[in-house]
């Protein structure tokens, strides 16, 4: 079956940076694309970048466009993110997830079209 398992998350500095980790398994074909998500207490779940398997498609939402980045690792089945310049508004319990499907026109964090979900990592930036 298909696994995920986020990691990576703990205390920061504002300004500061983190990389986060989503190692998977069980996926037995290729067309599928990872997302990233991030959800504080009181919020609504915030879908913040994805990325297809195959083709390396990737979106960015607004609030992190030139802050994160994502990538992928296929061969250790790991995707990442990196988070730079980190701001308070940040914090929250960060989520990786998976959807079936092709990703020829791109990648959409949408939280109910998620097929897979990981436990969350929680990152906290203090000011």
């Amino acid at each position: 079956e298909v696994q995920l398992q986020a990691s990576g998350g703990g205390l920061v500095q504002a300004g500061g940076s983190l990389s986060l980790s989503c190692r998977t398994s069980g996926f037995s074909g290729d067309d599928y694309f990872i997302a990233w998500f991030r959800q504080a207490p009181g919020k609504e779940r915030e879908g913040l970048s994805c990325i297809g398997h195959s083709d390396g498609n990737t979106y960015y939402a607004a609030s992190v466009k030139g802050r994160f980045a994502i990538s992928s690792d296929n061969a250790k089945n790991t995707v990442y993110l990196q988070m730079n310049r980190l701001e308070p508004k940040d914090t929250a319990v960060y989520y990786c997830a998976a959807r079936q499907g092709p990703t020829e026109y791109g990648c959409f964090p949408y939280y109910y079209g998620m097929d897979y979900w990981g436990k969350g990592t929680q990152v906290t930036v203090s000011s």
